[in-house]
């Protein structure tokens, strides 16, 4: 066993912040956790965190690329392991690499490649986003429409086969008949709505099909109004979906982020980055399906605007939900964490800083910037 003592700040437990703790760690699981002094008496290695904080590791469940890789151009093991090193960085100790709307073929083989990276044990992926391509040209986004497609019989079989992680996919719920929706929820798949013109009274059937997700709310769907309130409206007002919210300063404002949060549960609420390959490379720009996109100043844009996912890391993220959101660094982190890991029905292995729960977590410096990120069994990761 190995016992890290954490003193002179803050450890966001299960249980509640303690201003110092012992974790103990057996193998891949954290086999004790409690309070210490800030003295930081005793044997194993003490941390002193200078008001730093101590939280559960961080859960995307959407990341486009990373490390100069973009998913759809590297559907393989090594360019998977390249994403997820590039974003361990930022605090993420697990995440859904996703696909940014493809044909039937490179869906399967980014199914299968998944699969090939979870046997070979690459750290912190536990499953895939498939976003698209069963979307509405009216709010495509960066996406190119000309993959767009209805969901056949064939691309069923291929998203309903048992796989190694999780499958989430994203939809326009209008596109889909809810007894198919039903059909992928019974079959293990993580249904979530997004790029939609879907109205309210489409999202409550979807919702009411077992449709679990919004992806990037407010996002690629239009804007509620006083008596057509569509998915954005219906996301407020039901508690079941959970919600991602990308906090970069350009997807969302701040007001409307807030007005968010206290329409619904705050357990339903959770932090994505929609992080492209910029995040932890050198050379920023990239190009998606043949189209250069400028990164500029955290902000990623094709040439007509539209922005082209994000260059935000999960580590801003919390940092952005901390200022824009006004809530504590220990809620900001269940959103990162706790959230997401019940989201994918991993709370019974991630997620939190608790007691039979995988050794995961983020040491942050006092402006809550990722300075190391624990991920169980693997080499500690240095910002």
């Amino acid at each position: 066993m190995t016992r890290f003592r954490f003193v002179n700040g803050h450890v966001a437990t299960q249980g509640g912040v303690l201003p110092g703790a012992e974790i103990t760690v057996d193998g891949d699981r954290i086999a004790s956790i409690g309070a210490v002094d800030g003295a930081g008496q005793g044997g194993g290695d003490t941390i002193d965190l200078n008001g730093g904080w101590v939280v559960p590791g961080y859960i995307d469940t959407q990341v486009n690329g990373g490390g100069g890789v973009l998913f759809n151009d590297r559907l393989d093991v090594d360019g998977i392991a390249t994403m997820a090193a590039a974003h361990a960085v930022y605090g993420t100790t697990a995440m859904l690499p996703t696909l940014v709307s493809e044909t039937p073929d490179k869906i399967a083989r980014a199914l299968d490649a998944i699969d090939e990276a979870i046997e070979a044990k690459v750290p912190g992926i536990v499953g895939i986003h498939v976003e698209g391509p069963v979307l509405n040209p009216a709010r495509k986004g960066i996406h190119d429409p000309a993959r767009f497609r209805d969901l056949d019989e064939e691309m069923i079989a291929v998203l309903t086969r048992p796989r190694k992680g999780k499958v989430m996919l994203t939809i326009a719920p209008e596109r889909v008949p809810v007894a198919t929706i039903r059909r992928l929820v019974e079959a293990g798949v993580l249904v979530s709505a997004g790029h939609t013109e879907a109205s309210y009274e489409q999202a409550i059937a979807a919702f009411d099909a077992g449709l679990v997700g919004v992806t990037h709310l407010y996002n690629a769907m239009p804007a509620m109004q006083q008596r057509v309130p569509g998915l954005a409206g219906a996301t407020l007002d039901d508690p079941r979906p959970y919600a991602g919210l990308i906090i970069d300063g350009f997807h969302v404002s701040a007001p409307m982020l807030r007005l968010a949060m206290k329409a619904r549960p705050f357990d339903r609420m959770m932090l994505v980055t929609d992080a492209m390959s910029s995040v932890g490379a050198v050379e920023k720009d990239f190009v998606l399906h043949g189209r250069h996109i400028d990164v500029s100043g955290g902000k990623c844009t094709y040439t007509d605007g539209t922005l082209a996912g994000s260059d935000l890391d999960m580590g801003s993220a919390v940092a952005n939900a901390v200022e824009q959101l006004r809530i504590t660094v220990d809620q900001a982190a269940a959103m990162a964490a706790t959230n997401p890991a019940a989201f994918l029905g991993l709370s019974h292995e991630r997620g939190a800083l608790a007691t039979g729960l995988r050794a995961d977590w983020v040491v942050l410096d006092a402006r809550l910037k990722p300075v190391e990120t624990q991920i169980a069994a693997a080499e500690p990761v240095a910002a």
